[in-house]
């Protein structure tokens, strides 16, 4: 597959001195910062008795929501052992259904596709998150609690110059570009859509395609953006609806016309032995996922992907800002 190690080389390192020089400015203060106290969850919940291990995958909206659980827990008490970033979405799994964590979020959409192995998704949310809350729950002991209000489902973009030159709108249009201009279908992947049946295998089936290997590009989830942007290696990108970088970039999302993609709403899953322990943590994080919609979840990834925040500090302004800490 065609790859750009001198730019991956570049940014890997530029990355790297970029995280020394956030870490030399934050001192040793940014570590030991204490628990929020105070707000409706404080008032509201009292979980001091309470141990609990906190996932996440590896990508900036799930570091988010991942801190945005562990200060939720830790206002209400409880000890939280931080886990955040662990892996990827196979990993992060595993370790819940092992009782390594005990909680995380997870997208109904991957949970009925990647985890319950099902092929085709159901397009009405609500009816997808119940039927993958009742088959996890009966087959595996995992707990859906109640789901947040964005969809971050799986999209192709391109930047709008691209889908101005090449008169692209929607997935279906991908047939023509590939039939044409051969060339110009450059594709920007990660490998975990590479791989996954709700990703470009799907895809591809899904819309009668087929990529040529020498059009895939294998970047990294959070370098695709601007190399979509820059148009250098790819002018296709796989991306995430509720990515803030979107906007920021002047990307277009092609319409999925013939709704492959699932509805992938938010959800924290969790052990239901810990549920049955403890089930006030349903009205928690159901008062959390009820203030989550798209355009929040835009805004919150972009201040960490453009403005270069911490997530935890991202994580903690929201909750504070919506009354949950104090």
């Amino acid at each position: 597959m065609r790859t750009n190690r001198k730019h991956q080389l570049f940014r890997a390192v530029a990355g790297l001195f970029a995280a020394l020089l956030a870490l030399s400015a934050c001192g040793e203060a940014e570590v030991d910062t204490p628990a929020a106290v105070g707000g409706s969850i404080t008032e509201d919940y009292d979980l001091s008795d309470v141990e609990l291990t906190v996932g996440s995958k590896e990508f900036t909206e799930q570091l988010i929501l991942g801190h945005v659980a562990r200060i939720a827990l830790e206002a209400a008490g409880a000890t939280v052992n931080d886990e955040i970033g662990l892996a990827g979405t196979a990993i992060v799994r595993e370790a819940l259904l092992a009782g390594e964590i005990d909680l995380y979020w997870e997208y109904t959409g991957t949970g009925w596709i990647t985890h319950l192995g099902e092929t085709e998704p159901i397009p009405s949310a609500q009816q997808q998150y119940e039927a993958v809350a009742e088959r996890d729950l009966e087959e595996n002991d995992i707990r859906w609690l109640e789901p947040g209000l964005f969809d971050n489902t799986y999209a192709v973009a391109v930047h709008e110059s691209a889908a101005e030159e090449y008169d692209l709108s929607t997935l279906s249009d991908l047939q023509r570009l590939l039939d044409e201009n051969p060339d110009a279908a450059t594709f920007c992947i990660a490998s975990e859509f590479a791989t996954r049946d709700d990703g470009l295998p799907g895809m591809e089936e899904h819309y009668n395609i087929s990529f040529p290997d020498d059009n895939l590009v294998m970047l990294d989830e959070g370098a695709i953006y601007s190399e979509v942007a820059d148009r250098s290696n790819c002018n296709l990108g796989e991306v995430f609806a509720t990515d803030g970088r979107i906007a920021a970039l002047d990307l277009t999302v092609l319409e999925d016309d013939r709704e492959f993609f699932p509805v992938y709403n938010p959800a924290v899953t969790i052990r239901d032995e810990v549920y049955q322990e403890h089930p006030e943590l349903g009205d928690l994080f159901g008062e959390i996922a009820s203030r989550l919609d798209t355009e929040t979840m835009q805004d919150l990834n972009a201040r960490v992907d453009e403005a270069g925040e911490f997530p935890e500090e991202v994580a903690e302004d929201w909750l504070r800002s919506e009354g949950f800490i104090g």
